[in-house]
């Protein structure tokens, strides 16, 4: 019974944890790092086609985003989550893999000018729709037994449609033990979505700190705020450019200017347009609809029975294609242009950026987490050049954040979910957070509520069972590492993949008829002669 630390520790993305028990190789979350990375994580202790499944607490790709790569690589498990995580992950997943590949095209135009080696993508859109087919959805409150000895739970974390945290029971040797790993959890009092439930005991606590050395502030009045920004800039005569996460933050930010528009605060440009240009935003506010009924919030929900659309409204456009898009430009009617990425690093935002960082009269609003070397943090942080498409564009448009809007809880919503266990845990694991802020959470943790806490480095290893350390990682900075070969992800590293999944399907089949043992070495036996000549 082993918990050994991969991904988010004293970072914020690519979610990863690994369990060892009864007999069962497990992941929690295999997400995808985003931004600058400050420490190397460790690889998978085991090769990925030995994994026997995936514990995901919810559909962003900083947890979600690996999912297709341990698919490449072999892994052919099981993939548990909510119904509306399993839901988003279906979209979210493949417009990962069309990235992948758009990058490795692109890589591979330069690469035949200049004679270099081929790239092949991180993954591909088949590898995206395989571990889809691995999937096992349930809803909220159900139990679940994964495996003899393991039972697990899904409570809502209020973060995302569909986010969870996860509730764990093991029974091995004798022991039990009960883990609660919290996924991301949710700002209290977001549109759209409930509150994140709390829950009363474990003995090990694995909990995010993305927020928890920073608060909120006093809760503003994000349509006020909202309404003032938007009625400033289209005075002004310019555009107001929301960079906003597809899944989540475009859905409440239409949830907000569906109610700007009801109550008429916009004076003078009462019909104005909000344009939705994101093919994936497009179809997760369709997800959202169709689960409107099972996770909607209790305000959203009685707005569905008086028959309003709580995302909808006159005046919303949406922009599927690229010359849809390019269109948005062309139109010189002060307008809301909502855009992914939250973070500005890829996709259309980077469009309407080069079109409206220039202009005085714009305004571009930040409404989510900004992370550290991103062209959002940048903006943010106040640059006044940046670079975009080989160009540097002047930053003399008005740069907003619409502050308190996250979906992250802060320092005290954090305190306030740990609070909530009425039975001491063992340990409290603290992870997902910048280097400062796991450090600060931890300490306040330990403080305030006598709780033992630790903040782990990746490659740390607890034996639950015995309430134990069996190793403690050091943290390894990412300009320690050697420097990486030429060769990168390239064909033949397919193909050591596709080695490796076969030594772990031939592990598996040890103890199978003599008869199918005979026939499939006889059948790889056949390939190596092939492939000897």
């Amino acid at each position: 019974m082993k918990l050994t630390f991969i991904g988010a520790t004293h970072e914020v993305t690519g979610s990863c944890f690994y369990l060892e028990a009864c007999e069962k190789k497990i992941l929690i979350d295999y997400g995808m790092e985003q931004g600058v990375n400050y420490f190397e994580n460790v690889p998978l202790p085991v090769h990925e086609s030995e994994i026997d499944m995936v514990l995901l607490t919810h559909a962003h790709i900083d947890h979600s985003g690996s999912l297709p790569l341990l698919y490449k690589n072999g892994f052919r498990g099981q993939v548990f989550a909510t119904c509306a995580t399993e839901r988003l992950c279906s979209i979210m997943l493949r417009d990962s893999a069309h990235i992948q590949m758009f990058e490795a095209e692109w890589r591979n135009r330069k690469a035949k000018r200049s004679g270099k080696e081929e790239y092949v993508p991180l993954y591909t859109m088949e590898d995206a729709e395989g571990v889809m087919k691995c999937f096992v959805s349930s809803e909220y409150g159900e139990t679940i037994t994964v495996a003899e000895g393991i039972r697990i739970r899904f409570v809502d974390a209020g973060h995302l449609l569909g986010s969870s945290s996860i509730e764990v029971w093991i029974t091995e040797n004798g022991i039990s033990k009960k883990l609660v790993f919290s996924g991301d959890i949710g700002n209290t009092a977001q549109p759209i979505i409930n509150d994140p439930q709390y829950i009363k005991d474990a003995d090990y606590v694995i909990m995010e700190s993305t927020y928890g050395d920073r608060s909120h502030g006093e809760r503003p009045d994000y349509i006020a705020d909202l309404a003032d920004v938007i009625q400033k800039t289209f005075d002004r005569g310019g555009n107001v450019v929301i960079p906003a996460f597809a899944v989540g933050r475009t859905q409440e930010m239409l949830y907000f200017i569906r109610q700007i528009k009801e109550e008429k605060r916009i004076k003078n440009h009462d019909d104005f347009e909000v344009y939705v240009d994101s093919p994936l935003a497009i179809e997760a506010t369709k997800i959202f609809m169709e689960r409107m009924h099972d996770d909607f919030d209790k305000e959203a929900a009685e707005l569905i029975q008086k028959g309003v659309n709580p995302i909808g409204f006159p005046g919303l456009q949406t922009a599927v294609t690229s010359e849809d898009s390019k269109a948005i430009n062309f139109n010189q009617n002060p307008k809301v242009i909502i855009s992914a990425s939250g973070m500005c690093d890829a996709g259309r935002i980077k469009h309407h950026l080069k079109h409206n960082l220039w202009r005085p009269d714009s305004t571009i609003l930040f409404v989510g987490y900004q992370s550290v070397g991103t062209l959002g943090r940048a903006l943010a942080e106040g640059a006044k050049k940046v670079k975009l498409f080989g160009e540097d564009i002047e930053v003399r448009a008005q740069i907003r954040t619409l502050a308190g809007v996250s979906g992250h809880a802060d320092k005290d919503g954090l305190m306030t979910w740990i609070r909530s266990f009425t039975e001491k845990p063992q340990m409290v694991f603290v992870v997902h957070g910048e280097d400062s802020a796991c450090v600060t959470f931890a300490g306040r943790v330990k403080e305030e509520l006598g709780l033992n806490t630790m903040a782990p480095y990746s490659g740390t290893s607890y034996d639950l069972a015995a309430g134990r350390l069996i190793y403690e990682a050091a943290p390894v900075r990412i300009e320690q590492k050697r420097p990486a070969s030429g060769r990168q992800n390239t064909v033949f590293d397919r193909l050591l993949a596709a080695g490796q999944r076969l030594l772990s399907v031939i592990r598996r089949n040890e103890g199978g008829a003599n008869k199918d043992l005979a026939k499939f070495a006889d059948q790889i036996n056949a390939l190596c002669d092939k492939w000897e000549r």
